[in-house]
């Protein structure tokens, strides 16, 4: 059932590789998950750098390992492809369904919220959830359309918001060191911090943080160089990230205070602008984060378009493969392909607005546990990497035996932070029913061909 190498059009260059990578995980959980991060953390901004470094694992040595991957294909699909071409066609129909029905409509939802959250703050609106859902699902259409009607379109406009939504972080983190006092938050610290495990929930935010990088894959198959190049960028924007990300957090932590941060939520940010330059300017720095959310969107669903397309080309893993493998020759997109993804981020808007609404999952959201499953079936491509190692296709201990496993525990140290939440095993249950029906599809396609 393995598909075909079908050549494509390369379109983008290592930069926009980066791009979406940096795009994608930066722009909306530093800015809004930061009050999560410190609530979790007991307010101690110390546990919550310990815990984003060890979450990093999940992503810098997770990002080399993949690399392994990526570096050995250039087929369309990404993760997809290769669970594919490492482990076989059941596995694969087992991770393109949980990708294309839970993951990635489940964190463009709720990222499309956070467009109409910060909105709504820009334009003094009263903060309603059904404001903000509508705002969010605005933009989503808009984002859709765009990255449909023109893939240049799309990769100019990550290109763009990548690098926009570098001023608001770093001048943030900058003055923030500047005029706050940044060794406090690390005074005072002792092994009781870590005692209990309610600090662990902190991971949940963070991974939402750190997530989108695997995204990236996605696209690879119109990267140009993409053996080489895809490699590269799955090393470096991690690394940059969590830089970045750490920087941010303390930062802003240490200029308005972790209390404050805490109490104030999403709203923390425009107010330390407001504080370090005046109301004016607490005005454009809502707005880059904005744009820098936008592209976080736009990253995600720029990959998500892709998704059912490359499932259907395997040969019938997606239910109407015959029209969602179909090409438009026009555009170069598949157009069929991009419809069904907007329909079912549709349907996960509306969940993420009722469980919102009605606050079942408290300091948590629709995304999170479908971030930690998702590490969760990383393990296996991790697994597939020490093989080639054991069986001499990968020569270097480190490629082949110690990223691995550090990528291997990174995972575990995620699921571990979504166990934390009191719905898990409820959300664990509905993503393990959608990969058994798509086993059930699978085994039947496989009977009638």
């Amino acid at each position: 059932m393995k598909q075909d190498s079908i050549k494509h059009k390369e379109k983008y260059g290592l930069f926009t590789a980066i791009a979406m990578i940096v795009g994608v995980c930066i722009g909306s959980g530093i800015f809004f998950k930061s009050d999560n991060i410190l609530v979790a953390a007991g307010g101690s901004i110390f546990l919550g750098v310990v815990v984003f470094v060890i979450a990093a694992m999940a992503i810098i040595f997770g990002g080399i390992t993949v690399g392994e991957l990526a570096s050995r294909t250039s087929n369309p699909g990404g993760i997809v492809t290769y669970a594919d071409e490492f482990l076989g066609s059941r596995t694969a129909c087992g991770f393109g369904w949980f990708q294309t029905f839970v993951y990635y409509p489940t964190l463009i939802a709720v990222v499309s919220w956070v467009v109409g959250v910060y909105t709504c703050i820009l334009l003094n609106l009263p903060g309603r959830l059904e404001t903000q859902i509508l705002i969010g699902y605005g933009f989503t259409i808009i984002c859709f359309l765009f990255n449909t009607l023109s893939a240049k379109a799309g990769g100019i406009f990550q290109n763009c918001t990548t690098i926009i939504k570098m001023i608001p972080l770093l001048f943030l983190a900058v003055f923030g060191f500047i005029y706050g006092d940044p060794l406090s938050g690390f005074s005072n610290v002792s092994l009781q911090s870590f005692k209990g495990s309610s600090w662990i929930a902190a991971i949940g935010p963070i991974a939402f943080s750190f997530d989108g990088w695997i995204v990236s894959t996605s696209v690879a198959h119109e990267i140009k160089d993409s053996k080489r190049n895809m490699r590269k960028a799955l090393i470096i924007a991690p690394l940059f990230i969590l830089v970045l990300y750490v920087i941010y957090f303390v930062g802003i932590s240490s200029y308005i205070g972790p209390e404050n941060v805490m109490a104030l939520g999403d709203e923390h940010v425009a107010l330390a602008a407001s504080n370090l330059f005046g109301p004016v300017f607490a005005k454009a720095v809502t707005i880059f984060v904005i744009i820098s959310v936008m592209g976080t969107v736009n990253g995600l669903i720029l990959g998500f378009i892709r998704m059912p397309y490359s499932m259907a080309l395997r040969r019938g893993m997606m239910p109407f493969s015959n029209k969602l493998s179909a090409m438009d020759k026009k555009l170069d997109m598949p157009v069929n392909s991009s419809l069904f993804a907007f329909s079912l981020v549709s349907l996960w808007m509306l969940v993420h607005y009722i469980t919102a609404k009605y606050d079942f999952l408290p300091n948590s959201d629709i995304s999170e546990i479908s971030i930690a499953m998702s590490y969760l079936l990383y393990i296996a491509l991790y697994y597939q990497v020490y093989k080639m190692y054991k069986n001499k296709e990968i020569t270097s201990p480190l490629r082949g035996l110690v990223f691995p496993a550090l990528a291997g525990l990174g995972s575990l140290f995620i699921l571990s932070g979504g166990l934390q939440n009191s719905l898990f095993i409820y959300y664990a249950g509905f993503c393990l029913l959608v990969i058994i029906l798509s086993q059930i599809y699978y085994n039947r396609k496989e009977k009638s061909s």
